[in-house]
C-alpha cells in the first residue's frame, strides 16, 4: 500500500526533511506515527500525498510511483488519500453538507449521487441530522467529525489523520479515536500522526517512531517511548 524504499528529502541548501527512510505499511493497517515536534513528519505526509517528491529514493502508494508521478495523475491519486488536520480547516460560510460535498461537486458528481454519499458518510462519522448547521454551530469534536467526513466523501483507500485530537479535550479526543478505528475497520488505511501519549498506548498498534529524520522505532504493538 504505502512504501519507502531509501527514500530521502533534501532541502536547500542542505536542510534534511527525511534521510533512507525505509517502510512499508500494508493495506487496512492502523500505524501511529510519533516524534519529537519538527518537520520530520510534515515532510512524511506531504511526501505521501505528492506535495514534495523525494530528493532520493522511491516512494510508492499503490500502483503510484511518487518518485515519478505525473502532474496530471496528481489529482487522482489525492482522491484515494483522505487527509484530515489538527485545525480542522472547515469553510465557516457552508454547512456540514456544503462542506462535504464541495470536493465532490468540484469533480462533477450528479447531485443525487453527491446527496447520497454526503449522507451515508454523515451517517458514518455520527453527523447525521446536521447537515444544515454551521461550523461555528458545532461543538470541537463534532467540527473534526465533519472534517473527517468530508475526507472519507471520495471513499479513501487511506486516511492520514494530522494531529486529529491535538485541540480536542480527551471525551472528544477519544471519541475521534473510535471513529478512526470504525473507519479502520471498514477497510481503510489508518495513517495517525500523534504527540498525544495516552491515545497511542491505548491503541496497542503499530508504533513508528522518527528522530532527526530517520526512522528509530517500528514496533508492531508498540508504546509511546519518546
Amino acid at each position: 500500500m504505502i512504501e519507502f524504499k531509501n527514500v530521502s528529502k533534501i532541502y536547500p541548501p542542505n536542510y534534511i526533511g527525511v534521510k533512507n527512510v525505509n517502510l512499508c505499511i500494508k493495506e487496512g493497517e492502523f500505524v501511529s506515527v510519533i516524534g519529537r515536534s519538527g518537520s520530520v513528519k510534515t515532510t512524511l505526509i506531504k511526501l505521501i500525498i505528492a506535495e514534495e517528491e523525494p530528493t532520493h529514493g522511491e516512494l510508492t502508494i499503490g500502483d503510484w510511483n511518487i518518485s515519478r508521478i505525473k502532474k496530471s495523475e496528481i489529482p487522482f491519486l489525492r482522491r484515494q488519500i483522505g487527509v484530515v488536520f489538527q485545525d480542522f480547516k472547515l469553510l465557516p460560510k457552508k454547512t456540514v453538507f456544503e462542506n462535504v460535498s464541495f470536493a465532490l461537486d468540484v469533480c462533477g458528481l450528479p447531485r443525487k449521487r453527491i446527496a447520497e454519499v454526503v449522507s451515508q458518510v454523515l451517517r458514518v462519522v455520527g453527523l447525521a441530522g446536521k447537515e444544515d448547521r454551521y461550523p461555528l454551530q458545532l461543538s470541537g469534536g463534532e467540527q473534526q467529525r465533519a472534517v473527517i467526513a468530508r475526507a472519507l466523501a471520495h471513499s479513501p483507500k487511506i486516511l492520514v489523520a494530522d494531529e486529529p485530537t491535538g485541540n480536542l479535550d480527551a471525551l472528544n479526543a477519544q471519541e475521534i479515536i473510535d471513529l478512526l478505528k470504525k473507519i479502520n475497520s471498514l477497510g481503510t488505511t489508518i495513517l495517525l500522526v500523534t504527540h498525544n501519549r495516552d491515545v497511542v498506548n491505548a491503541l496497542k498498534r503499530r508504533v513508528i517512531t522518527l528522530e532527526q529524520g530517520m526512522v528509530v522505532g517500528d514496533v508492531e504493538h508498540g508504546r509511546y517511548k519518546i
